[in-house]
């Protein structure tokens, strides 16, 4: 048996015997839907369904590797070209995924290989350290490490943006975990779904923080005085001074890290130093609010703040919240790079949520989960990364390993395609 017949006979049993864990998305027959077969790297889109269960049993019958729906909703989503299906808004969707920053644990699992010298190494990386190639093969792996930062991202974007700043109520909002890599959040929203794209590109900005005119927040000269952030703006200034705080509160071997790392000199380091419970007070008393400190001219201030404001802006996808014709994955399918499910998630459940090793079997990504059956696979990678699931380590492996392994391990190291089902 191949691997794409063990997968879809997987998928098919999948979709047949758990129709009940596919939710019902709002607006559904308003919503294009879109599918990535297994034979090839298409995308098959501009498709509408009546009803849901139309929509399951195409799932069964075809069995797709990848399924998503629009953000979108639309007059007529069956129609062939986007000037013609009748446009009538979108969710404001956000993606969440480790691929598009760094954690460091990604030092340990995240492998790549330079398709010119066959140079291979860990970490992100954009070019081969040996020859400057930037033809490379990666493989992205996940663990607890990364998925955990992944949505402690959905917990910022909510609580130190959305919820305060544009007044997004918990129940305008919709998050699932993605089944791979990260989180997706969705807010359906009457006002949000009538932005342009340029409209959520000023959002999108904001949220990552890019673009700040520190000036426009508060940060002035006079004469030989340097006067900072206005503490009585609810936004930006705000959250930069509670983060300065934060820092200040910090050992002194921190601070020193952290501010090497906005590319900080380090005799100015030592002037902030001296200075860090004059300038804390300065934060706190509502009277003053001058910023002088020996070595943090203009110049410095900004790179200071560059830094902070880098910390506080939440790590997003920016494409997929610009793009108001975005196809996002649909909850309760099947991830076709691990066979994970798309997990829907309510906000009071994402805190204790694990999906490599979740006790709530309602919230149970790992859908092929088993104790009793194992497959017998050969790996087909050259090297594949140490894997915890359910409380257990597999690997790491080398190229032309057997393996007799619990099946749901099987079907996340086929998916990923690393391994060879024997």
């Amino acid at each position: 048996m191949n691997n794409e017949k063990f997968l879809k006979l997987l998928f098919k049993a999948y979709y047949e015997n758990k129709q009940e864990q596919i939710p019902l998305i709002s607006s559904f027959k308003r919503r294009e839907f879109a599918f990535i077969p297994w034979n090839k790297n298409i995308m098959i889109r501009h498709i509408g369904f009546e009803k849901p269960a139309n929509f399951k049993q195409y799932l069964i019958q075809k069995i797709p590797r990848h399924v998503y729906s629009s953000g979108a909703l639309y007059q007529d989503p069956n129609s062939s070209t986007m000037d013609t299906k009748g446009f009538e808004g979108c969710d404001l969707i956000f993606d969440i995924d480790v691929d598009h920053f760094y954690t460091p644990c990604k030092e340990d699992h995240d492998l790549w290989k330079c398709k010119e010298c066959s140079m291979m190494g860990r970490g992100m990386a954009d070019k081969c350290d040996k020859c400057d190639s930037k033809k490379i093969e990666k493989l992205a792996w996940i663990c607890d490490r990364c998925l955990d930062s992944a949505k402690q991202e959905i917990f910022k974007l909510l609580y130190d943006f959305l919820f305060p700043d544009f007044g997004i109520k918990e129940q305008e909002i919709k998050i699932a975990f993605s089944g791979h890599r990260g989180y997706h959040l969705k807010i359906e929203n009457e006002k949000m779904r009538t932005l342009s794209g340029d409209q959520r590109r000023e959002l999108v900005d904001y949220v990552r923080g890019q673009n700040l005119s520190f000036e426009i927040l508060g940060l002035t000269k006079v004469s030989q005085n340097i006067f900072g952030l206005n503490r009585a703006n609810k936004g930006w200034s705000r959250k930069i001074i509670e983060k300065i705080k934060h820092l200040l509160s910090q050992p002194n071997e921190k601070i020193v890290d952290k501010m090497i790392s906005f590319g900080i000199m380090e005799n100015a380091i030592e002037n902030f130093l001296k200075s860090k419970e004059d300038f804390l007070q300065t934060l706190l008393n509502n009277k003053t609010n001058l910023w002088n400190i020996s070595g943090f001219a203009m110049t410095r201030w900004k790179k200071f703040l560059r830094g902070i404001v880098d910390e506080i802006g939440a790590e997003i996808d920016e494409p997929v919240t610009i793009d108001i014709h975005r196809l996002i994955r649909y909850p309760g399918s099947l991830h076709g790079k691990t066979g994970f499910k798309v997990q829907e998630l309510a906000l009071s459940e994402l805190e204790s949520f694990n999906p490599l090793d979740e006790s709530n079997k309602a919230l149970n990504p790992i859908v092929f989960e088993s104790s009793t059956n194992s497959q017998k696979v050969k790996i087909t990678y050259d090297e594949v990364p140490l894997t915890k699931i359910k409380g257990k380590s597999y690997g790491p492996y080398l190229k032309d390993d057997v393996l007799e392994i619990p099946n749901h391990i099987a079907v996340f190291l086929i998916c990923k395609g690393v391994a060879q089902i024997i």
